[in-house]
């Protein structure tokens, strides 16, 4: 249920089928990504779903193409549910650990024509060699021994990310805590005090009921933007009956054998016009975050979604110190692999 490792893997890598056309990648005993080659748009891991919701609401809409960087790769999952909903994206993928991604692309090839280049670099590195302003979307899912690494929650990272992102670009940031989410708070105070994602960072955080309640070890994806002052929306959190207007969320016809699995396809896009680089934008050149769109694509989510925003993130980051260069620490040790809810 984590991400890709952020350096060397210390156990080769394993591909366990799913019994339903699907392979798990296991790497140190985690399970890292689900693919099935066969269905692209299946997303069966919970918080990527949430990554996907996120994508799915952010205008332009699909199958307008965005620029995607992912810091971890593991299967490339959310990159090929990319490469499948928005086709045409560009999108970099760093990922370390080579013989991992050797071992992917022998067992789970990508699709013909595909814009997804792997770079062998960890997160630090790879971001700090990324271009300004060359991201749409930069997806933060990098974790060793099962924990996001130290080096990604500092200031001096998130500042770089910034720089990264376009204006109005978003960061998707998957986070792993245990009840009370004390180091998630302070993951994003920290978020909420670089200075390049300015006014409200933090748009929403997205996790199932249980996380969001303190009930278990889980995973929340947090999504924040380059810019946000006028894209944060501080309505209430819970979103209504409607779906979304950019994405829709339907059970596979296996959902009886995979509950909680969806796949996510688009909808008939918007007229939206390309820019010189070939990628549609908004009337005034930026990504956006449609909130309102993402509350209704997690109600109407087959995993129990909770969608936190505006004064409910602001109450979660309150009192949370800000890590610093020297001091940041990598997420809580998980727990045995069986106790995550693997869908």
């Amino acid at each position: 249920m984590t991400g890709s490792a952020e350096g060397p893997s210390s156990e080769s890598v394993r591909f366990e089928p799913d019994g339903h056309g699907g392979w798990t990648v296991m790497l140190d005993g985690q399970p890292q990504s689900h693919v099935d080659l066969a269905d692209p748009g299946l997303i069966t891991f919970e918080y990527v779903q949430h990554f996907a919701l996120a994508i799915g609401a952010c205008s332009p809409t699909a199958p307008a193409p965005l620029r995607v960087t992912h810091v971890g790769g593991a299967g490339l999952t959310l990159a090929r549910w990319v490469q499948h909903t928005r086709p045409v994206s560009p999108q970099i993928v760093l990922e370390p650990d080579a013989a991992l991604t050797a071992a992917v692309r022998e067992r789970l090839p990508l699709p013909r024509g595909h814009r997804i280049r792997v770079r062998p670099l960890d997160g630090r590195t790879g971001v700090r060699g990324l271009a300004t302003a060359s991201a749409d979307v930069l997806v933060l899912d990098a974790y060793a021994a099962g924990r996001v690494p130290a080096e990604l929650a500092t200031p001096e990272f998130l500042a770089d990310v910034a720089r990264v992102l376009a204006p109005g670009g978003l960061l998707l940031a998957n986070l792993a805590d245990e009840p009370g989410l004390r180091w998630a708070a302070r993951f994003l105070a920290t978020l909420a005090s670089v200075e390049g994602f300015g006014g409200p960072a933090v748009l929403a955080v997205l996790a199932t009921h249980d996380v969001l309640k303190g009930r278990r070890f889980g995973n929340l994806v947090a999504v924040a933007s380059r810019g946000a002052d006028d894209l944060a929306n501080p309505a209430p959190t819970d979103a209504g009956p409607a779906r979304s207007d950019s994405a829709r969320l339907s059970p596979t016809d296996a959902e009886a054998n995979r509950s909680g699995s969806a796949r996510l396809s688009p909808t008939d896009a918007e007229a939206n016009r390309p820019d010189s680089s070939g990628l549609s934008r908004t009337g005034d050149g930026q990504p956006r975050l449609d909130l309102a769109a993402l509350r209704r694509a997690g109600a109407s989510a087959p995993i129990p979604t909770g969608i936190r925003s505006g004064p409910e993130v602001t109450r979660l980051i309150a009192g949370a110190r800000p890590f610093a260069d020297a001091d940041a620490q990598p997420s809580p040790v998980p727990p045995d692999p069986g106790a995550w809810r693997v869908r």
